[in-house]
């Protein structure tokens, strides 16, 4: 319900498909935001995981950096509370899903460091999932190629074969 609805989703609804009562529900998520921290908590570990893992077998770096953005470009789609959630909390170091998600990024940008242009950092790599994210939600998902398109463009602007300094770039390649 989560993935369909977002954030909007009522806890009743929840509760009722679930096959639970309200008071179980409030027993273990007091309120609604414990109920979507652990979920998405839950789905980011699983996710992050699953990238980690492809990123380190992977032979070619581009092609895992590619991956990991259009299995995230995908999830965003599926499961709109993501979008939401990480838009709002994404700079948040505490989050244990969003701390996951930048090492995987981070593996990802040191993986593909001589591909990238000279600058890219793991922040500008987390703020450019964001964005997508918020492209992939404008087109209501349902319209893969609009986003498909935008992520192609972004991903030819991060190879190093750009040669003009990016804005604020420092001349190091550091996260």
């Amino acid at each position: 319900m989560l993935a369909e609805q977002g954030t909007a989703v009522d806890v009743r609804e929840i509760a009722r498909r679930s096959g639970v009562g309200m008071g179980t529900l409030y027993r273990h998520f007091p309120k609604k935001e414990d109920l979507i921290r652990t979920v998405l908590r839950q789905d980011f570990s699983r996710w992050a995981e699953s990238a980690r893992r492809a990123a380190i077998g992977a032979e070619d770096p581009w092609a895992a950096l590619t991956d990991f953005y259009e299995q995230a470009l995908t999830g965003y789609a599926r499961h709109r509370v993501i979008v939401e959630n990480f838009a709002l909390t994404w700079s948040d170091p505490d989050l244990e899903g969003i701390r996951q998600l930048r090492l995987v990024i981070e593996e990802l940008r040191a993986g593909a460091e001589d591909l990238l242009r000279a600058g890219v950092t793991t922040e500008d790599l987390l703020l450019l999932l964001v964005s997508l994210g918020h492209a992939v939600q404008l087109t209501d998902g349902g319209h893969p190629l609009m986003w498909n398109r935008l992520l192609r463009i972004s991903l030819d602007g991060l190879r190093a074969d750009h040669g003009e300094p990016l804005p604020g770039a420092h001349s190091s390649r550091s996260k």
